[in-house]
């Protein structure tokens, strides 16, 4: 084998956040920038040498490039087989179920989820760990501490791998397997949930769907799911080929940026049921005519109706969500007599609980929501398990959340996005806020009082690992919260995420606006943190 070895010095910027190292494609371009930290990745990972790996991404602009580099990398390393996505397309929740079916030591995750993509869009490098999970912060800061002191990597001097024709070929000593990137994901799907029952469901004559890819990952998991075989017309999927620069789209399924699916389930003639899906296919929105689901609502109703579903027919073990997640599901979990976690964000803090067998179903106000089936969210399962309780309770989406709010209550929630927000201000700002966090109990708003106000920080109930400084929760005595929060997820600048909350149990006022209903919440969470003032911006970004 052909093994060169390349002198580097190390970048400092190469720290993963809460979903790995997310760039612009022009940085990850650098000479050396991308082969230092797959390096960093192999050098930390111990008894890497024979082992298997999962390497796919999303299909964004630098895709295929980055593939070829991490294969000859692997197989200059001593890796003995890597088993890729055709075309180099893996969505995440496929690469965690891939990880799974066949014990790889890990996965390769090329994605920067739901940012846009292109030449000038963002590039993205995620490791997942043998669970099929997103590597724990042990793990990222040991690979972040390698990238800081590495000094050189090795790569094989080799032809690219053909990616486009499925089987087995050499790539020196490696075995380089070009899998169906579909296949095994489907097959999963087929064990947990009653396919006959959509299927009949969907070819009745009597509901019509919309599945929106965005044009990115999920097109041929959707097109191959919901048309080939479940039944749905053709043409159901819409945006189904995953491209580059998604299109020029941003592929972040929500009322913004999914706007074409949101015109058709509130125009004339609507569908009975919308869902999209992110860059990755792990997030999802879904809608029902002229009517939008919270992604919090989502989680709740999902656990609440579990057990019409066949892989979930014997109950939860437990239920866990993000903290700034609406406290919906933690009214089900109680009247279900089970635990329900409330953990940081970030998918991996929900993979020790599902491990440990604490946790079945997880969510996250972002649009994610996913099971023990495997270690991430997963944007198609979610789609799958609300037709699958639409097939069985032949009602609405509309019927079953309003029938949900009746026996559970209302969560009226939103959240505030200001992007691309200069870091210096929004530091700045959540400085301001945390200075006041020790004045503000007791403290009186209009008629909302402060219960208490804290930075939010977890102990992780199976390993006992603490974080800390999760975002700022103030919470009121009748039961609201405000949370402020600077996302990890952003390339440019600082994107700061307000989150408003307010408990309705009487379902004479469960129809307003959220924002109205919120409206209140809004206004003391601008005197607060002084939102204009730090960010010179009159209004949110994006609502949700």
């Amino acid at each position: 084998m052909d093994i060169q070895t390349f002198d580097t010095t190390p970048f400092p910027d190469q720290k993963p956040g809460t979903s790995g190292l997310r760039k612009a494609v022009s940085v990850f371009q650098k000479p050396h920038y991308l082969e230092n930290f797959i390096q960093s990745i192999f050098d930390i990972l111990e008894g890497l040498q024979g082992q298997t790996l999962v390497v796919g991404g999303d299909g964004r602009y630098y895709n295929r490039q980055a593939i070829q580099i991490i294969l000859k990398m692997a197989a200059a390393n001593g890796v003995a087989r890597i088993k890729v996505g055709q075309d180099g397309i893996l969505s995440t929740p496929a690469v965690s179920a891939i990880i799974r079916k066949y014990q790889a030591l890990g996965g390769i995750v090329l994605s920067a989820s739901h940012n846009p993509g292109g030449p000038k869009g963002d590039f993205g490098v995620k490791y997942n760990i043998s669970n099929g999970g997103p590597a724990p912060e042990k793990v990222t800061e040991a690979i972040y501490a390698r990238s800081k002191v590495i000094d050189k990597y090795y790569i094989l001097n080799a032809p690219d791998v053909d990616l486009g024709t499925l089987g087995e070929s050499k790539l020196g000593e490696m075995v380089v397997e070009v899998i169906d990137s579909v296949q095994d994901y489907q097959e999963l799907m087929e064990s947990l949930f009653d396919f006959d029952r959509i299927h009949q469901f969907l070819t009745s004559g009597n509901f019509r769907l919309c599945i929106d890819s965005l044009h990115a990952v999920t097109g041929p998991y959707a097109h191959a799911l919901f048309e080939q075989r479940l039944g749905a017309p053709a043409g159901s999927v819409q945006n189904s080929i995953p491209l580059e620069d998604f299109g020029g789209g941003h592929p972040d399924p929500n009322l913004v940026y999914a706007h074409d699916l949101v015109e058709v389930l509130y125009g004339e003639n609507a569908p009975d049921f919308g869902a999209a899906s992110d860059g990755d296919g792990d997030r999802n929105m879904i809608l029902g005519r002229k009517f939008f689901v919270t992604p919090s609502d989502s989680l709740a109703i999902l656990a609440a109706n579990a057990k019409l579903v066949p892989g979930y027919q014997d109950g939860l073990a437990g239920v866990a969500r993000s903290m700034p997640t609406s406290q919906a599901v933690d009214l089900v979990a109680k009247r279900l007599g089970i635990d329900c976690y409330e953990t940081p964000t970030g998918w991996k803090f929900f993979g020790n609980l599902l491990d440990a067998g604490k946790a079945t179903l997880c969510g996250e106000e972002s649009f994610g929501t996913g099971s023990n089936h495997i270690r991430e969210k997963d944007g198609l399962w979610a789609v799958l398990f609300w037709l699958n309780i639409l097939a069985v309770k032949q009602q609405s989406v509309e019927e079953i959340v309003r029938e949900h709010w009746q026996a559970y209550g209302r969560n009226y929630y939103s959240r505030h996005d200001y992007e691309e927000v200069d870091a210096g201000k929004a530091k700045a700002l959540i400085d301001n806020v945390r200075s006041q966090m020790p004045n503000l109990p007791g403290k009186q708003f209009g008629k909302y009082e402060v219960e208490y106000s804290d930075d939010f920080s977890y102990t992780d109930p199976v390993d006992g690992s603490i974080s800390e400084n999760q975002g700022i929760r103030i919470g009121f005595t009748d039961g609201s919260r405000i949370v402020f929060r600077l996302s990890g997820t952003g390339t440019q600048g600082a994107t700061l995420r307000i989150y408003l909350e307010s408990y309705e149990p009487d379902t004479a006022k469960q129809n307003l606006d959220p924002q109205e209903a919120l409206g209140n919440l809004i206004a003391i969470a601008d005197e607060i943190a002084q939102i204009r003032t730090f960010t010179g911006r009159e209004q949110p970004t994006v609502i949700t």
